[in-house]
């Protein structure tokens, strides 16, 4: 593959309100560092950068930065963007020898996931754990992505990182530290596992036959009676304290 070429100029001013007023003009503050050589502020072309970030290869690639004339092998290390715009704020490379390794994070591309017995026969679904793996390599051998290949996942099983070939040169290491963990795996999806929880039956008020009711309260029209209320007791004839 062509490498990918960034353009960049020399920065000489520095500080907040410099990069400020460099993004006003259409560009973006970054620095370049690593190598036996000392950092250096750059600016570059904010919509040139701007659509090639929008390619996966920029970020897991040698790049060939054009500095000044000069040409570095380059990384792209860091990218910092507004909040809320679409706007890249300030970016990071790190030169590169190709007599050292560097550690990278790429890409894991997923193929044969619609072949593989636990989709096709068992009705699963394959679940990314992963999306990408950190490797060590030389830069020549730094590839854009790697394949895992789903074609004998089984129902209920898992690809783990030692079940992913790496290409020539590439080491994993999470993997040589001991940490053999879950890339990708294939389960029923929940919804199909999990019964519909039962709904009870909305309880119905049953009078018991027998039971004395305050004809009152069950009259219709009639008002409730007061919670706390003293029920006046009832007069009856003769009493001694009746006026005539």
């Amino acid at each position: 593959m062509a490498k990918i070429e960034v353009n960049a100029m020399s920065r000489p001013l520095q500080g907040t309100g410099a990069s400020r007023r460099l993004r006003r003009t259409g560009k973006v503050p970054g620095i370049v560092y690593g190598g036996e050589q000392a950092a250096q502020n750059i600016e570059l072309d904010h919509n040139s950068l701007f659509h090639q970030l929008k390619q996966e290869a920029f970020h897991a690639s040698i790049l060939s930065m054009n500095l000044d004339g000069k040409k570095d092998r380059v990384l792209l290390r860091d990218v910092q963007m507004h909040p809320w715009r679409q706007q890249v704020l300030h970016v990071d490379f790190q030169r590169v020898s190709a007599n050292k390794k560097i550690h990278m994070k790429v890409p894991l591309h997923f193929i044969n996931a619609d072949i593989a017995p636990g989709v096709k026969t068992g009705g699963g679904i394959v679940s990314h754990v992963m999306n990408e793996i950190e490797i060590s390599c030389l830069p020549d051998d730094l590839p854009e992505f790697v394949e895992v290949d789903l074609q004998h996942l089984e129902l209920g099983h898992s690809v783990h990182l030692a079940d992913v070939k790496l290409p020539q040169g590439v080491d994993s290491p999470q993997l040589v530290r001991g940490d053999d963990a879950v890339v990708a795996t294939v389960q029923i999806p929940r919804a199909l596992v999990e019964p519909e929880p039962e709904v009870a039956p909305a309880a119905e008020a049953v009078a018991v036959e027998g039971a004395p009711a305050d004809a009152a309260a069950t009259a219709p029209g009639a008002a409730p009676a007061a919670a706390g209320a003293k029920k006046e007791p009832e007069k009856k004839e003769g009493d001694k304290g009746a006026k005539k």
